[in-house]
């Protein structure tokens, strides 16, 4: 059995965590034995994800983003757990695994396509994925970012695409919020940063109000742009303990981002068969089909956003057919199985070279 230590700094539950939520326990059915050893920011809210993971855990206190002392910890603890392969994931765990991997294979996984890795940081990724033999793309698109963009070897770089068998299972109750009975939910689960593009939702919302007065944004997440986003009809219930709740009650999904990995709030919504309304930027065109699962609109353009969303809402039986059809393409396309199966296979070339 393949022993592989997945590396990541934990700040709560994202789509790279929720990524690992579902991979991990699908690998152990792969043939491989997988441990997270988790870099804790203590200013997140860790213990759900740790409750969640079902795996062998080790937690490693990771306060800062440059901290010389933790590549001996992480050393430390890699040499205890002996494993066959480390997998990274993100740029903290890329540095700190890369500098403590040791003899173990290492293969990093690419979640997202931010501009910052255009930028000077670019170069010290191409070092890092010297040390690495395999990197994993989550999507064709990122997989052109990485190497045309980033400038990463193309013989070391594949597709793994992430996968889903459900909606997330509930870890606490949901805030109370004071939408009302008969209003038309559309939801956005985003963090509250300039990526996301939840601004663009929120000035939309205002003219999708003037046609449809009972419409409401809700938005799931947190971040630094929360103070930006009030705004009548908007709720800002933060991180809930029941996301599917809200799959439940929303019409359908508003997904307006600048830039995105993967976006996986597009396939939860895909699996509680809600139509999507999406950016046509990164990785989107891959996984909603324009036209027969969703929306897609230009980024940065409100009004398109709103006049999508307007057409679904006014045309019900369209909007559950695409809602049905996105269920189709989910549990066809984006299964688990699929997605830890060939995760496996990447760990066993990335063996066999080591």
């Amino acid at each position: 059995m393949t022993r592989v230590v997945h590396l990541h700094r934990i700040r709560g539950i994202g789509g790279s965590e929720r990524h690992l939520l579902t991979l991990l326990p699908a690998l152990a059915a792969q043939g491989v034995e997988p441990v997270f050893l988790g870099l804790d920011d203590p200013a997140g809210v860790l213990d759900p994800f740790y409750r969640e993971l079902g795996a062998e855990s080790v937690r490693v206190s990771c306060p800062r983003d440059l901290d010389p002392g933790l590549v001996r910890r992480v050393r430390r603890e890699l040499r205890r757990l002996r494993p066959d392969v480390v997998h990274t994931h993100l740029v903290h765990a890329d540095v700190y695994g890369a500098l403590g991997a040791g003899g173990a294979a290492l293969v990093s996984t690419k979640h997202n396509d931010d501009p910052f890795r255009r930028g000077p940081f670019r170069y010290v990724e191409r070092l890092l994925t010297r040390r690495a033999s395999r990197v994993i793309a989550i999507s064709e698109s990122l997989r052109r970012f990485c190497v045309e963009e980033v400038g990463l070897p193309a013989d070391k770089v594949e597709v793994v695409r992430y996968g889903l068998g459900g909606l997330p299972a509930p870890w606490g109750p949901n805030p109370a919020l004071d939408v009302p009975d008969d209003a038309r939910v559309l939801l956005c689960v985003a963090r509250l940063d300039r990526q996301k593009g939840v601004d663009v939702a929120v000035r939309a919302l205002r003219e999708i109000r003037a046609a449809e007065p009972r419409a409401v944004l809700v938005v799931l997440g947190e971040g630094p742009e929360r103070p930006q986003l009030a705004g009548e009809g908007v709720y800002l219930p933060g991180r809930v303990g029941d996301v599917a709740a809200w799959y439940r009650r929303t019409e359908l999904l508003v997904h307006p981002a600048r830039w995105e990995g993967f976006g996986l709030a597009l396939l939860e919504a895909m699996l509680a068969a809600r139509p999507v309304v999406a950016t046509r930027v990164s990785a989107a065109p891959e996984i909603v089909v324009d036209g027969e699962t969703g929306l897609l609109v230009p980024p940065d353009d409100p009004g398109a956003l709103a006049r999508a969303v307007l057409g679904l809402l006014g045309d019900p039986a369209r909007a559950a057919a695409l809602g049905e059809a996105g269920l189709a393409r989910a549990r066809s396309d984006f299964s688990v199985e699929r997605m830890a199966g060939r995760t496996a296979a990447v760990y066993a070339s990335a063996s066999a070279e080591r």
